[in-house]
C-alpha cells in the first residue's frame, strides 16, 4: 500500500464543482485584486474566529510582519518566540527590523514553556509571538499574564491552528493580533499563498489596511511606508468555499488522531501530549521516535510518507548565527527536534489506510 504524507487531490476532487464556480465568478467579475471576494472572506473568517477586524494578505509570513509593523515594533526592539517553529515566524521579526529572542519549550506539548518566558525578557522586549504548533494552543492564560506584567504586545501565530481552541475560545482571540496562513497544506488551505491578520483595535486595523497596499489611505496617497501584501480574489473565493467544510474536516482530523492515539502501542514511539485546556485540530500528528532515521526508513519502506516539522532549531540555523546563540542554549527544543516525526494525517485518510499505518508503526 502507498500512502503519501498528504494528498490534496482527493479533497479537491470532492469540492471540484464548487471551486470551479467560485473561480469562474472571479473571472466573470474581472475584479482580481481587493474585490468582493476578499471583503466577504475577511468578514466570514473574522466571524468564524471571533475577532472584530480582519485583513486578507498574501501570506502568513506577511501577516506576522504587518502585525509587528502595525504594533510599532522595529529597530532596537526584541520579539520573543520559540526556536522549534517554522522559519517564517522568525523571518517576519527580522523583516520588521526587530531582533528575535527565544524561550525553550515544554517537552510534552512542544509548545512554549511559560516558566521560561520571563527569564528571556529584557528591557528591549516589546512583543511575544506564541506559536500554536501542530494544531494545539499554547498556554494563553500564562502568556497573557506575563505579557500584561511586562506590557508586551501579543501576536498569536495561528498558522497551524485554524479552529483550535483554548478553554473554549478559538485560537486567535487572545492576543492583540492573530496571524493565519492559508498555505495549501493547512487545515484551511488556499490553492497558492494567502494569509490573514486579525486584530481587536480599530486603529491597528486602519494601519494594517494601509500597510498591505503601499501605505495608502486612499488610492495613490501613501501616508506611511507600506508593502504589496494583498490577498487576491481567486484565493479568497477558494477559501470561502473551503471555510464551509473546515468544521467537518477538523472533526475528521480528530477522528484519525484518536485512532492513532488508541492504536499505536509501540513503546519506542511517544505519542503527542494533549493539554486538558486545548481542543487540538491536528494540523500535524507528531510523534517522537527512538532512533528516528531507522523508524522513518521502516515505515517509508512500507510505502508510508513522513516528514519532520522541523529538523533544525532556528537558533542553530546559519541565517541566525548572528543572534549569538549556541548549541545547548535551548536543550529541550534541541532534544525534541532530534526525535520528532510527522505521520500522515489528512481528513481523507481511509480506515484501511489508518489501520495499515498503525500496524506498520507497531511492528517497528
Amino acid at each position: 500500500m502507498k500512502i503519501p504524507f498528504i494528498n490534496l487531490k482527493i479533497q479537491y476532487d470532492q469540492i471540484r464543482e464548487d471551486i470551479t464556480k467560485a473561480i469562474n465568478s472571479v473571472f466573470e467579475s474581472s475584479t482580481f485584486i481587493l474585490g468582493d471576494q476578499v471583503r466577504m472572506f475577511e468578514k466570514e473568517f473574522s466571524d468564524y474566529v471571533g475577532m472584530p477586524y480582519a485583513v486578507g494578505l498574501n501570506s502568513g509570513t506577511d501577516a506576522l510582519h504587518l502585525a509587528l509593523k502595525a504594533a510599532g515594533i522595529g529597530k532596537d526592539d526584541e520579539v520573543l518566540t520559540v526556536p522549534n517553529t517554522a522559519t517564517p515566524t522568525v523571518s517576519s521579526i527580522v523583516q520588521s527590523g526587530a531582533k528575535p529572542i527565544f524561550a525553550d519549550i515544554n517537552e510534552r506539548t512542544m509548545l512554549i514553556n511559560v516558566s521560561k518566558i520571563e527569564k528571556a525578557i529584557t528591557k528591549k522586549t516589546r512583543a511575544i509571538i506564541p506559536v500554536h504548533l501542530y494544531g494545539q494552543c499554547a498556554d494563553m492564560d500564562g502568556i497573557i499574564a506575563v505579557a500584561k506584567k511586562h506590557r508586551l504586545v501579543v501576536i498569536e501565530d495561528c498558522a497551524q491552528a485554524h479552529g483550535a481552541e483554548y478553554k473554549g475560545k478559538k485560537a486567535g482571540t487572545f492576543g492583540d493580533f492573530s496571524c493565519f496562513s492559508f498555505y495549501p497544506t493547512k487545515n484551511l488551505g488556499a490553492y497558492g499563498d494567502a494569509g490573514m491578520v486579525l486584530c481587536r483595535n480599530q486603529q491597528h486595523y486602519k494601519k494594517l489596511m494601509m500597510l498591505r497596499q503601499y501605505g495608502e489611505d486612499v488610492r495613490y496617497n501613501s501616508v506611511i511606508d507600506g508593502f504589496n501584501s494583498r490577498m487576491d480574489e481567486i484565493q479568497a473565493a477558494i477559501l470561502r468555499v473551503k471555510l464551509k467544510h473546515l468544521g467537518l474536516w477538523n472533526k475528521r482530523r480528530k477522528e484519525v488522531a484518536k485512532n492513532y492515539m488508541e492504536g499505536i502501542t509501540n513503546p519506542k514511539i511517544t505519542l503527542p501530549a494533549i493539554s486538558k485546556d486545548s481542543e487540538h485540530v491536528f494540523h500535524l500528528f507528531v510523534v517522537k521516535a527512538d532512533n528516528r532515521e531507522k523508524f522513518r526508513k521502516h515505515i517509508e519502506s512500507a510505502g508510508i510518507g513522513t516528514a519532520i516539522h522541523y529538523p533544525v532549531p532556528l537558533h542553530l540555523q546559519p541565517a541566525y548565527a548572528r543572534l549569538g546563540y549556541n548549541k545547548g542554549d535551548f536543550p529541550v527544543a534541541e532534544n525534541v527536534m532530534g526525535q520528532i516525526v510527522s505521520l500522515p494525517l489528512f481528513p481523507e485518510l481511509s480506515g484501511k489506510e489508518i489501520d495499515y499505518i498503525i500496524d506498520t508503526i507497531n511492528s517497528y
